[in-house]
């Protein structure tokens, strides 16, 4: 049996994502009462000793409110701008709050480009983050809306959260959402709809239960935080969503059934890993046999080319690519041949690889040393 309370009292560093909907007043704008009450339960959780972020949506919400606009605008740049309104405001909210109990915020603004593909801005960011928690200042990150184009947002703070919590390398993720967790099935279509209170794997089935995006002034829904609760637990952390405005931060970290708790997956990864598999842009797929997967799922082997059976996408040797055998997708590793060169290998021994190429570069077409393994 899973004891809640002993997991949750032994976290000393926690990231907590607030969605738009819990930080929305029905008339529109700021909840200035939840924006308080979330600064009472952070300032006690950081003089307890423990290390907290806090990753905020709301900025265009707010936005919205102050332009006198009634729905988001569609063109990309009226967004932005809106965005550059509400993400002050929502500082002066955030400044305000956390001042009466002598703790001052940093605002921190990502773009895709700081935590993806860039190793250099990654650990500039990582150790921006440091220097905030010596000097007693709590992050507020959100992305930057008003600088991002469409193409290059991640879409969604659901996900940037799962990435700042592996970034500092917290304990655990708060997902304050406008749902009670995960369901077994949609609640506003099924009244026999139950909270799933753990789940000690993200499997496809786990995924299959996340619906759709949620409403028009939020962009994520429960299935990217599955997926930011898949991306946190893969790396040895914990993931746990609830309702923002029926439970208080306090409440949902006592050791209550509040919400669903998503377990950690084995002993965690390393940094670098983590980078290799959540911070690479996947560039295409290896499809591998049964005798392969099993290899690297229960033996922590290495992807020879006789275990490959396809070859998906254009990419080059040190690109990410994924590993899916017959069970979904197992791994993610870098490459040590281009797309072109596995077409030409697969299948074969590694004896032949220079025979079939003229030249050989390794006998592992990933080694185990460049791939995380996300499926245990």
């Amino acid at each position: 049996m899973v004891d809640r309370d002993s997991l949750l009292s032994g976290v000393r560093s926690l990231v907590v994502k607030v969605g738009t909907w819990v930080l929305t007043s029905p008339e529109g704008g700021i909840d200035r009462e939840v924006v308080e009450k979330l600064a009472e339960d952070i300032s006690s959780l950081v003089k307890e000793g423990r290390r907290v972020v806090l990753v905020s949506s709301g900025a265009i919400a707010a936005g919205l409110r102050r332009l006198g606009f009634g729905t988001k605008p569609r063109e990309i740049s009226k967004l932005q701008a809106v965005a550059a309104v509400g993400q002050s405001l929502l500082m002066d909210a955030y400044e305000g709050a956390f001042r009466r109990y002598g703790i001052p915020v940093g605002q921190v603004l990502l773009t895709s480009e700081d935590i993806l593909n860039n190793r250099a801005r990654y650990l500039n960011l990582r150790a921006t983050f440091q220097s905030l928690f010596s000097l007693g200042v709590l992050p507020v990150v959100n992305e930057n809306d008003s600088v991002v184009a469409e193409e290059i947002r991640m879409g969604d703070n659901d996900v940037l959260a799962a990435h700042v919590t592996n970034l500092v390398d917290a304990d655990l993720l708060v997902l304050l959402t406008d749902t009670g967790g995960l369901y077994t099935s949609d609640p506003r279509k099924d009244r026999g709809a139950e909270i799933i209170k753990f789940v000690e794997k993200v499997t496809p089935e786990i995924e299959a239960l996340a619906g759709d995006p949620g409403g028009p002034l939020g962009s994520g829904g429960m299935r990217t935080k599955v997926e930011a609760a898949k991306m946190v637990t893969t790396s040895g952390k914990m993931a746990l969503i609830a309702h923002g405005k029926e439970h208080g931060l306090r409440e949902v970290l006592s050791g209550r059934e509040v919400g669903t708790l998503f377990l950690p997956q084995g002993g965690g990864i390393s940094s670098r890993k983590r980078w290799i598999a959540f911070n690479l842009e996947m560039k295409g797929k290896l499809f591998v046999d049964p005798g392969a997967e099993e290899a690297i799922v229960s033996r922590g082997s290495s992807l020879l080319p006789s275990g490959v059976t396809d070859v998906e996408g254009e990419f080059w040797m040190g690109d990410m690519v994924g590993i899916v055998g017959p069970s979904g997708e197992v791994a993610r590793g870098l490459v040590n041949y281009s797309a072109d060169e596995v077409r030409r290998i697969m299948g074969r021994r590694s004896s032949e690889i220079e025979d079939l190429l003229g030249y050989k570069y390794s006998d592992e077409v990933v080694h185990r040393d460049n791939m995380v393994v996300i499926s245990m």
